[in-house]
């Protein structure tokens, strides 16, 4: 009986290329926003809400980068697509949500608009994947985007970040909040309904 080869593990890290790295630290800066906000909600310290949306600027910049990496080497997979497709959901679905639930979006109608913003950014970022091919026109870049990115969600981490800035969080949060049949609905919350619709429109948007 032969002992498996103690390298397979490592087999597919191999496999990486330079932008998986950058793509892969895109997924920990979100994972971190995360955790930031985790602690947020035990110590109640807003240098934690700073953390996190700093966390997901970061995750941006690593995004970015990892996509000019690429082009630049003229490395890109099928595996570096879908790698980049899941660290953007964790750091511009996941986290903005965590963050603007943490700042006090946490009505009963606020977490349904929360959960539909992840699962349009989701869908985003699978059609996105089955038709970039032909969005691209056979290059290696898409010459436009359906519907907008799902990093744009930067935006809404920014308007939080200033909330935050400003003491706007709980009850103090911006617009207040609105009961409807018992349940609570912060009206800031449909700032995360607008930009989920966007996402899953037919809108065209050309990539620069």
């Amino acid at each position: 009986m032969s002992l498996p080869k103690l390298n397979k593990p490592f087999s597919m890290i191999r496999e990486f290329h330079l932008a998986d790295w950058f793509t892969l630290a895109n997924a920990v800066c979100g994972t971190g926003a995360l955790f930031s906000m985790m602690t947020y909600l035990q110590v109640e310290d807003v240098m934690h809400v700073y953390f996190a949306c700093g966390l997901v600027l970061a995750a941006f910049i690593f995004d970015v980068l990892d996509g000019r990496i690429a082009r630049w080497r003229q490395k890109t997979s099928a595996m570096g697509r879908e790698l980049d497709s899941l660290a953007d959901v964790i750091s511009f679905g996941v986290a903005p949500v965590v963050i603007a639930y943490g700042c006090g979006m946490q009505g009963l109608y606020d977490r349904i608009v929360l959960i539909c913003f992840v699962a349009c950014g989701v869908s985003r970022l699978a059609r996105y994947n089955v038709t970039a091919e032909s969005l691209s026109g056979g290059k290696d870049k898409v010459k436009y985007f359906e519907g907008t990115p799902i990093p744009t969600s930067l935006l809404l981490v920014l308007v939080m970040f200033i909330a935050a800035w400003q003491g706007a969080l709980h009850e103090s949060l911006w617009f207040g909040k609105w009961l409807l049949g018992g349940f609570t609905l912060h009206p800031l919350v449909l700032l995360f309904a607008l930009s989920g619709s966007l996402m899953v429109s037919r809108i065209r948007f050309p990539k620069f």
